[in-house]
């Protein structure tokens, strides 16, 4: 039932991996980062994002017009996949980078294309996503922020929760509801507002995680004036317009990459202790990331035709999920009986902090169960 092509690497994604991999190498052998595990979420550092985008690798896939390089997908398919399997610093410049910025070329104004994507492009602009809030949970259609018109623009008021960066972002988008439900299809009535996080009634609190790293956050709207150009898109059409950016989110490496630096660090060291058991966990992990990295090339290659494969993001992420924790479980079956003494520097730390973020996993993007309704439905048993 789910079908998912084939992507191509061209002879310049090829090079394109090796400027990668030797800008990496440099700028760890100079103290430019340390890697950290789940790193597209908890590393930030807008100079690193600076860096990248002068180097050209941010905005990869966007129009020249708009600040991009107009690259194909399988080309961003390489940047991301690189940097997240050296654990880089990227968390901040990661959602305008994955999904915001899509979202604005395909439904913003002129205006802020030519303003925004340049400065997103150029590593100087960082947004976050605003649709989750306290009370309604993975139910997304049970949101209460709302959103009038008024003689100049529309008035935001609400709450979102677990808006990762948004303390250290210019924008965040945020679903709103404009319009009362038709009945029990409370998925009418939603637009998405593109607003600028400067704006005097927006308050932002940062949420520790278990990990002590404050990425998450609680965003209050009150009575926030916003300009008529901050509707994002067609009035009424936000459900389908989250959707399809819930689609980039969803299918991308970093569902499955977040602790493959803990896996490269630790091996080594597993190899130095190998036997049958640690060598068929280690083969287990990696046979299960070679799958998912094919079907992952396969979402990229769907958005490269201009389609918008949800479905088949869902069951990126579904199982991105389960081998995430898969990883983390089998790597502290294989460490164990190692000597600390012997474990290379750092990897307690990056081992560690892996654990700490797996219960994240399972909700950033969708939980296990949504992702699982959305698979459901499409094979019609819902």
């Amino acid at each position: 039932m789910f079908q998912f092509p084939r992507l191509a690497f061209d002879a310049q994604a090829d090079d394109l991996r090796a400027q990668i991999r030797s800008f990496l190498s440099t700028e760890r052998a100079s103290g430019g980062f340390v890697p950290q595990a789940d790193c597209w979420v908890s590393a930030a550092d807008p100079e690193f994002s600076r860096k990248l985008g002068a180097q050209g690798w941010l905005g990869i896939t966007w129009p020249k017009e708009y600040g991009g390089h107009a690259r194909p997908m399988a080309h961003r398919f390489v940047v991301t996949e690189e940097l997240l399997a050296a654990g880089a610093p990227v968390a901040a410049h990661w959602i305008a980078d994955r999904q915001t910025g899509s979202h604005i070329l395909q439904y913003g104004t002129e205006e802020q294309k030519h303003d925004i994507l340049p400065r997103i492009a150029a590593g100087e602009c960082f947004t976050a996503i605003g649709m989750s809030e306290p009370q309604a949970g993975s139910d997304l259609a049970a949101i209460k922020t709302s959103a009038k018109r008024t003689d100049t623009g529309w008035v935001l008021s609400g709450r979102k929760i677990w808006s990762t960066g948004a303390h250290f972002s210019h924008y965040i988008i945020v679903l709103a509801r404009t319009s009362p439900a038709e009945g029990r299809n409370r998925q009418v009535g939603l637009s998405q507002f593109l607003v600028d996080l400067s704006l005097p009634g927006v308050d932002i609190s940062g949420i520790r995680d278990l990990g002590d790293t404050p990425h998450f956050n609680e965003t209050l709207f009150e009575d926030v004036e916003l300009p008529g150009d901050a509707l994002l898109g067609t009035e009424g059409n936000g459900w389908a317009q989250c959707m399809g950016e819930l689609a980039l989110e969803r299918s991308g490496p970093e569902r499955f990459l977040t602790s493959l630096i803990v896996l490269e660090t630790a091996l080594p060291v597993i190899a130095r202790h190998a036997d049958d058991r640690r060598a068929g966990e280690v083969g287990s992990i990696l046979a299960n990331l070679r799958v998912l990295r094919r079907m992952s090339l396969g979402v990229a290659e769907l958005l490269e035709r201009g389609e918008s494969p949800a479905t088949l993001a869902a069951v990126v992420k579904e199982m991105g999920n389960r081998l995430e924790n898969d990883v983390v479980a089998k790597l502290r079956n294989v460490l164990a009986g190692i000597p600390r003494g012997e474990w290379p520097d750092g990897l307690g730390t990056l081992l560690r902090d892996a654990v700490l973020h797996l219960p994240s996993n399972t909700l950033r993007g969708g939980t296990t169960e949504i992702l699982r309704g959305i698979i459901a439905r499409e094979m019609g048993m819902r």
